[in-house]
């Protein structure tokens, strides 16, 4: 997730505590639209520490990044 943070803070110039605060509220939302089984899935891949090929990867992409 830290990956994930460092790229919302490059993108858009936020500080830390803002950035931090932007992914968790971000995600808690999408989690709680995604059936539980694809909640999992994301909060694994969220734990794997952002590699490239998780989630951290595929906002990277998204974002221009």
């Amino acid at each position: 997730m830290e990956q994930l943070v460092n790229l919302v803070m490059e993108k858009t110039g936020l500080g830390e505590e803002a950035a931090t605060q932007a992914v968790d509220i971000v995600l808690s939302f999408v989690k709680e639209k995604l059936p539980e089984p694809l909640a999992a899935q994301v909060e694994g891949l969220l734990g794997d520490g952002g590699e490239e090929g998780g989630i951290g990867g595929a906002l990277k992409g998204m974002l221009g990044g």
